[in-house]
């Protein structure tokens, strides 16, 4: 498959690309939970049932506040990766973006199903999580393939 073969070369670099827009994003959450602020909403009118549900936050800790540490880990390892071609920067990666994945669906379906409502910021998350997901799936399945050719 030429896709997977060529992920290393176009993979780190859509990873960094998305990590940052993820970052941008869930770190405009971020502050504006801790402001007490709802986000506009711009294209749904449900940004402020789901930013200010139950399903938000963890305890004290705003759902935003863990995304913006899984896309700033997703950030710098890909820069490890990059600087070094370290294939465990890559793994690690892989590896974190199963539980984000996996999670970004789970909050997918309480928006959608629980809530009934929808908040673009939210969406524009589970699309950056799914991202991460699919490249670091591809260059995993890469690496463990091939690592003589990194």
């Amino acid at each position: 498959m030429k896709l997977l073969r060529k992920v290393t070369s176009w993979g780190p670099w859509a990873l960094l690309l998305v990590s940052l827009f993820g970052f941008a994003d869930t770190a405009y959450l971020t502050v504006k939970h801790f402001k007490g602020e709802i986000p506009p909403c711009v294209l749904f009118s449900g940004c402020d049932t789901v930013t200010s549900s139950s399903y938000s936050t963890i305890g004290p800790i705003p759902i935003a506040l863990l995304g913006l540490l899984f896309y700033f880990a997703v950030f710098l390892l890909t820069l490890i990766f990059l600087d070094r071609r370290n294939n465990q920067a890559l793994k690690l990666i892989f590896f974190a973006a199963i539980p984000a994945f996996l999670f970004s669906m789970w909050l997918l379906y309480v928006q959608l199903f629980v809530l009934h409502a929808a908040c673009i910021y939210c969406m524009f998350s589970v699309l950056t999580s799914s991202l991460v997901f699919i490249v670091s799936t591809l260059g995993y399945l890469q690496i463990s393939r091939s690592p003589a050719e990194m």
